[in-house]
């Protein structure tokens, strides 16, 4: 056995060989039940694909790079459910794409931020954030109240959820435009903040 050994370290392309062979082996064990175990998450009762406003302030939240200081994600640490609530769950994120569960927080988590203050707070706070939060280093968003929803953008973006698997109907999609008529990225951004854990587990 070690005269083997000795002649397989020595013979550098097939211990290589054998090398990607044993690592590849070893993360299809890794990776191929994580892919069975996505295909079997099920959303939570409630969690449906984001409305068109709700949608485009996701957009606008990504775009704006939010997640580089708030996440959404509760690990199952007491400390973290007595401050945010119920631990996040798979369910609630299955038509996240991309998901926004990130890892800094600079600001605080937004999982469950739905509903804790009014669309009045949230738009004072977006614009100015100091006005409601003299203490705070978030950055101010004035161009949001400013710029419109672009509606067969929006549009475009469900079909292309559609394609990928969310359950949008014909007629979701073709009510879009009109759904967001008239809105700002402000609204689409509240609206979106709003709907962020309403249908998580209650308690911690």
């Amino acid at each position: 056995m070690g005269i083997a050994h000795e002649k397989l370290e020595k013979n550098i392309g097939v211990l290589a060989l054998l090398t990607a062979i044993a690592v590849s082996i070893g993360g299809l064990a890794e990776i191929v039940p994580l892919m069975f175990q996505a295909e079997a998450i099920q959303p939570l009762p409630g969690v449906k694909p984001y409305p068109a406003l709700e949608l485009a302030g996701r957009d606008v939240y990504v775009r704006e790079g939010c997640y580089n200081c708030h996440s959404q994600m509760i690990r199952t640490l007491r400390f973290e459910t007595e401050r945010y609530g119920h631990y996040s769950m798979a369910g609630e994120s299955v038509y996240d794409r991309p998901f926004q569960w990130g890892s800094k927080r600079t600001g605080p988590d937004l999982a469950r931020v739905g509903g804790r203050y009014s669309n009045d707070w949230h738009r004072v706070h977006l614009l100015n954030p100091r006005d409601v939060v003299p203490e705070s280093n978030m950055p101010s968003f004035p161009w949001l109240e400013r710029n419109t929803l672009d509606g067969g953008a929006v549009q475009s973006h469900m079909r292309a959820l559609k394609r990928l698997g969310d359950p949008y109907t014909d007629a979701e999609i073709a009510a879009a435009p009109a759904a967001v008529e008239g809105k700002t990225e402000l609204d689409a951004l509240v609206a979106y903040l709003q709907g962020l854990g309403k249908h998580a587990p209650k308690g911690g």
